[in-house]
């Protein structure tokens, strides 16, 4: 099955001229990965389909993602209520990005042997008893306590969604999508302080972590209901269609002119018959399908990812780019209300989850920047390269999320010194958003476009260094700001949010190299992984 000579990401993805692609969408775009021709495969379902899964995607997102980020409005509340310092609350807030990350090295493995569903569905209901618990908090041990156990139970958020989306989608649709998890991530956690912050004015703190035990409550209810399973497992690699041997059994029609004659001669192929889940198989939190790995290989696949950031530079790069942009989402989180509550701005907690709705609306123009326009992108640069598309294609938006994360760091810092308005505060803030969604997206992408078919672990490697990065920078940030002073702390953030990002422009230049250099380890991955069925 494996073909070393094949570049890893290096696909066929546009006909031009009078090339024939074997199986076409709309505008001559072959269909990447190859379908089969089961209808309970996600690539051949319904529109309708494919749109309700994604959208339990998003209600997951949003269940657990909400109650994780309540508390980040109201931090003065909960220190004058219990006298945990605010420093250990957001030291807490660290350690549980710290799980929500190595989390990922648990589940994801038994999410890509038995299923997303079931994984899904323990995560939603785990969060509801451990945001009980939150509102209850008397000490620092047991703030520390539930982000611990939150971040474990709910590491899911961080990884799963981002396999959820290739199994549904080709590889032309997979930006726009992509976009739209990343924007139902940060966009959860920057409306959950908005919420929160007027919600703890109008009925306390405790009251709003109560909030979230609900909300995640309702999302579970619905995901239950609602949620199907979108695992399917293929015996083709992305980018080796051609290459391999047509497994698929078909019936060979008896014609009307043999019908008579002596057919005992005739060689038919067995029929292939498919079977149908009924919608009481689809509640099943988990199940064992054909072909699926084994638990040697789900046991191996919890330390793999440690290995991949070793052997594949793309991986430990792209979690880089992405570690870089939660950093700046940390810092918009750790510097928010020490800034607004202060003079001259002396802002409530309501106000200060207000000064989130320019986030939210920077978050929604990274996820159309990142996705459905990178997507349109690649396809021209992909016409423009006889068809071909190369993974290093995506990462051209890039270069506009480097200039406006260096703008919106310094409008923000800069601003926040000199006591400028709240509005030019906002503004800033919602193009630092716009960065960080659009380049977390791109780095996803990008990852997944490289190395497909072992995309479910290398996503734990990649957010394993961009939670790590996140963890770092929550304990840096006050100090950070704190010595140096608004103003410099955060033209020295622009510009090396603005450096560090710029590295997008060595990757293309070199990915491809990076690439070829790694194809055989990739293909004897590939050909081991629960993808390569």
């Amino acid at each position: 099955m494996a073909c070393p000579s094949a570049v890893p990401g290096t696909v066929h993805l546009v006909d031009v001229g009078e090339q024939q692609a074997s199986s076409k969408s709309k505008d001559g775009i072959e269909l990447v990965p190859r379908p089969s021709d089961d209808p309970e495969d996600p690539l051949n379902w319904s529109p309708r389909r494919k749109y309700l899964a994604m959208a339990m995607v998003v209600v997951y997102t949003f269940g657990t993602g909400l109650p994780l980020t309540l508390q980040y409005s109201v931090l003065a509340d909960i220190t004058r209520d219990t006298g945990i310092s605010t420093s250990t609350l957001v030291e807490g807030t660290g350690y549980m990005f710290l799980l929500l990350g190595f989390g990922c090295l648990f589940w994801q493995p038994i999410a890509l042997t038995y299923g997303r569903r079931g994984v899904y569905l323990i995560s939603t209901l785990a969060t509801v008893p451990l945001m009980v618990w939150t509102a209850y908090s008397k000490s620092g041990g047991e703030w520390y306590a539930h982000r611990l156990i939150l971040g474990f139970f709910c590491s899911p958020i961080e990884a799963l969604p981002e396999v959820s989306v290739p199994d549904l989608f080709f590889a032309h649709e997979r930006g726009g999508w992509m976009g739209l998890y990343v924007f139902s991530l940060f966009g959860s956690n920057f409306l959950a302080p908005l919420i929160a912050g007027w919600f703890a004015e109008a009925y306390g703190w405790r009251w709003t972590m109560h909030f979230g035990a609900i909300f995640a409550a309702v999302a579970f209810f619905i995901l239950f209901f609602f949620m199907e399973e979108t695992m399917y497992f293929r015996n083709t690699l992305e980018g080796l269609e051609d290459d391999a041997p047509d497994s698929t059994a078909v019936v060979i029609p008896v014609s009307e002119k043999n019908a008579g004659s002596d057919s005992s001669h005739i060689s038919q192929a067995p029929a292939v018959v498919y079977e149908k889940r009924t919608y009481v198989q689809k509640l099943n939190w988990f199940v064992v399908m054909d072909g699926h790995p084994s638990t040697k290989h789900m046991l191996k696949t919890m330390y793999m990812p440690f290995v991949y950031i070793y052997q594949f530079p793309i991986v430990a790069w792209a979690g880089f780019i992405y570690g870089i942009n939660l950093c700046w989402y940390n810092v918009l989180n750790g510097t928010a209300s020490p800034v607004l509550a202060s003079a001259p701005y002396n802002w409530t907690s309501g106000l200060v989850g207000c000064i989130y709705t320019g986030p939210i609306v920077g978050a929604a123009f990274g996820c159309i920047w990142a996705g459905a326009i990178a997507d349109r992108i690649t396809l021209w640069l992909a016409r423009r390269n006889n068809g071909v598309r190369e993974p290093e294609q995506r990462l051209w938006p890039l270069l506009l999320t480097a200039v406006l994360s260096c703008i919106g760091l310094i409008i923000w810092g800069v601003g926040a010194a000199h006591e400028a308005h709240w509005a030019l505060l906002a503004v800033g803030l919602g193009i630092l958003t716009f960065s960080c969604v659009a380049g977390g997206s791109v780095a996803l992408s990008y990852n997944i476009d490289c190395y497909k078919d072992i995309s479910g672990d290398t996503t734990t490697s990649v957010i394993l260094i961009r939670n790590c990065l996140g963890f770092a920078i929550s304990y840096g940030i006050t100090p950070w700001y704190t010595n140096m002073g608004l103003q410099n702390c955060f033209i020295m953030a622009g510009f090396l949010s603005l450096g560090c990002t710029l590295t997008f422009l060595i990757m293309v230049w070199k990915g491809k190299d990076l690439r070829r250099k790694s194809a055989a380890r990739y293909w004897k991955y590939a050909a081991e992984s629960s993808s390569a069925h």
